[in-house]
């Protein structure tokens, strides 16, 4: 039988490199694969369902399950995770020196949506006793104007959550003080060009984080992996054949890693690299970029009670309704 020739929309991480470059097969599939920004992905995966398979942000994948719209099935494979407290930027005249003093400030975010401030706005809340109903949000590009919610959201008339104006980022309006704070993934231009304006809130990152991992276990999932449904009809093995190419891939990325880390000679321009290789997995374990449903379940668990709390999501969810039942109980390594 022929194999059946799939794209896959997904960004270039090294644990999904053996994949894209073919190192890494999918049992009965020719795998076509589309690599973008996940800016430019994440639009045309919700709105128009392009790929077969694609990288998806976990959170509009949650809004869209809630609302019965999505096309796609989740399987428990996380290409991206990201501690994001070094992604909250604040004026340095505004007098933000702890997280609890963004109550009230006008903040600007790419989208209300996106994985990265749900996760922010729910550890402000859990870690730091911060209201996220009383900081007003902005949304838009962060360094080039443009960029909308990629789904319409129904937010309650309490919470202040507006667009910015045409041909404006958030940097702009943070320079020119209309906004107090941004969080983001990107750097806004001014803390990238070392402006006095503008800081971080929490200015030893690595600590902060490191405390976070050890009080919650979390390494904030930020993106999932869906098959389309109308595929997983006519396929029904495709499911779980993805998710063992993912974890192979994923098994090769480490390994390529952990061999440079203790060659004789460093091929990464970090200096400390092995160090720090060393460090991760001695606080995090071995299997820190933990793929399958077993060791993820109560991060899962989090994500959805902040959706729900942060008014996204439009019902209660399960973790269990999230990911094709084939690809539940397989280990992740």
């Amino acid at each position: 039988m022929a194999d059946v020739t799939i794209t896959l929309g997904c960004w270039n991480y090294d644990r999904l490199k053996p994949i894209i470059e073919g190192r890494i097969g999918v049992e009965g599939c020719t795998v076509a694969p589309i690599v973008l920004k996940t800016e430019q992905l994440f639009p045309r995966a919700f709105q128009r369902q392009e790929f077969d398979v694609s990288e998806l942000s976990f959170s509009s994948y949650l809004l869209q399950v809630t609302r019965g719209e999505c096309a796609y099935v989740a399987i428990p494979v996380f290409p991206s995770r990201a501690f994001r407290h070094a992604c909250i930027y604040v004026r340095a005249d505004r007098g933000i020196e702890t997280p609890k003093d963004l109550e009230g400030k006008t903040v600007g975010v790419p989208e209300y949506q996106m994985t990265l401030a749900l996760w922010l706005r729910g550890m402000l809340q859990d870690s730091h006793g911060v209201d996220f109903r009383k900081l007003a949000y902005r949304t838009g590009g962060t360094n080039a104007p443009g960029r909308k919610e990629r789904l319409p959201l129904k937010l309650p008339d309490h919470m202040d959550v507006k667009p910015i104006a045409e041909g404006h980022c958030l940097n702009d309006l943070l320079v020119s003080g209309e906004l107090d704070a941004v969080m983001s993934p990107a750097p806004p231009l001014a803390f990238s060009q070392g402006s006095p304006l503008v800081r971080r809130l929490f200015s030893d990152v690595a600590q902060v984080e490191r405390v976070y991992y050890r009080e919650t276990g979390f390494f904030p999932i930020m993106h999932v992996v869906g098959v389309k449904k109308t595929l997983v009809e006519q396929h029904p093995w495709l499911p779980a054949n993805l998710f063992q190419a993912f974890v192979a891939a994923k098994a090769m990325a480490m390994g390529e890693l952990d061999a440079i880390a203790k060659g004789n000679a460093n091929r990464i321009t970090l200096p400390w690299f092995a160090a720090e290789w060393e460090a991760t997995k001695a606080l995090m374990g071995e299997d820190f970029w933990s793929y399958g449903l077993p060791a993820n379940r109560r991060e899962i668990e989090t994500l959805i009670r902040y959706s729900r709390e942060q008014y996204l999501s439009e019902r209660d969810l399960a973790v269990d309704e999230l990911f094709d039942p084939s690809t539940m109980a397989l280990p992740g390594r």
